[in-house]
């Protein structure tokens, strides 16, 4: 019976054994829950994947705003396309202005005297000076070549003595004051009343009508390369010579090329001078050139040769002063920027 106690014991104990077992079923269970409680960080971390592929489709706006300022980048681009177009259609209109006055003058000029009945021997139409220019066209090339390179050679020796005159008077203040005041007053001499002293001089011919264009070319060209020397600011002058320059350093490395635009400057109004002198000069001391022409035409009542004569010497005048005004642009840029912006 003891023994059945006990064996009803250890029973009672392996069936006591069983709430452990029971127990780790529940563990089990609850290590279960707990696996199935890892379902919500799971399906925390789809949350989290939802909320960054939200992230992602919100990046979608900053590439719309990029889409809207390329498309603000392409209409400035757009304005300023448009803007270039206006400025080069002002620039095209700048350069056909002169043609298209002269156009006009013509024309008004025809007009003028086909409907007043002009006579040609007092006002020639343009159609009448034109048709003089075709039928001596080639004693027109004659004399305008003549007249051409007298002008030039002129105008040469004037170009060299006014820079160096220039230099001088430009770079000393004493000479500046003793030698301005004379040539001033030189320079107001009609130079036509030179001309039969040159003529007495040198004959008739070549030699009065060259000294003609210098006589009358190299003023404009002294004043203006002294007036670019003498304006050099005291201070940048001060500054030089603070770094060691000496005064000829200071007028050759920087006054000379600051007086660049004031030379060609007046090489522009010196050139049309020089035509008129040689002119002049051909039409009281010559036997060839322009002036010899306007003077043989005058005398036979030929108007229209004479303004046909004065229309080549015009057109000689503008196509140098065009060269001068372009050699100017290329060197001399850097003195015409705030023009060419405008």
């Amino acid at each position: 019976h003891g023994r059945s106690e006990a064996g009803s014991h250890r029973s009672a104990q392996r069936g006591g054994s069983v709430w452990p077992a029971h127990g780790r079923s529940e563990a089990g269970s609850h290590r279960s829950a707990q696996r199935g409680g890892s379902v919500w960080p799971a399906h925390g971390r789809s949350e989290a994947g939802s909320h960054r592929s939200a992230q992602r489709g919100g990046s979608v706006r900053p590439a719309h705003g990029r889409s809207e300022a390329g498309s603000h980048r392409s209409a400035q681009r757009g304005g300023f396309v448009m803007s270039m177009t206006a400025a080069q259609r002002r620039r095209a209109l700048e350069r056909a202005s002169p043609f298209i006055l002269m156009a006009i003058i013509v024309v008004l000029w025809e007009l003028i005297c086909r409907v007043f009945e002009v006579s040609e021997f007092v006002f020639p139409a343009p159609s009448a000076i034109w048709a003089k220019l075709i039928e001596f066209h080639t004693e027109i090339a004659r004399h305008a070549w003549r007249t051409f390179w007298v002008t030039m050679v002129g105008f040469a020796i004037a170009i060299v003595v006014g820079v160096l005159l220039g230099f001088v008077i430009g770079s000393s203040r004493l000479a500046y004051t003793a030698v301005y005041p004379l040539m001033t007053a030189f320079n107001a001499l009609p130079k036509a009343a030179f001309i039969p002293i040159l003529v007495v001089w040198f004959g008739i011919g070549v030699g009065p009508a060259v000294l003609t264009a210098f006589l009358i070319s190299f003023f404009p060209i002294t004043v203006n390369i002294a007036t670019g020397l003498a304006t050099l600011e005291p201070e940048l002058e001060d500054v030089l010579r603070v770094l060691g320059a000496k005064r000829w350093d200071v007028l050759t490395k920087i006054g000379l090329p600051r007086s660049m635009p004031y030379f060609f400057a007046s090489l522009k109004v010196a050139i049309t001078l020089a035509f008129v002198g040689t002119t002049v000069s051909e039409m009281m001391a010559a036997n060839e050139g322009i002036g010899y022409m306007l003077v043989s035409a005058g005398a036979s009542m030929q108007m229209a040769l004479a303004f046909a004569g004065l229309l080549v010497v015009g057109v000689m005048a503008m196509l140098m002063y065009e060269l001068f005004s372009f050699i100017e642009k290329h060197t001399t840029a850097w003195a015409h920027r705030g023009s060419q912006a405008g």
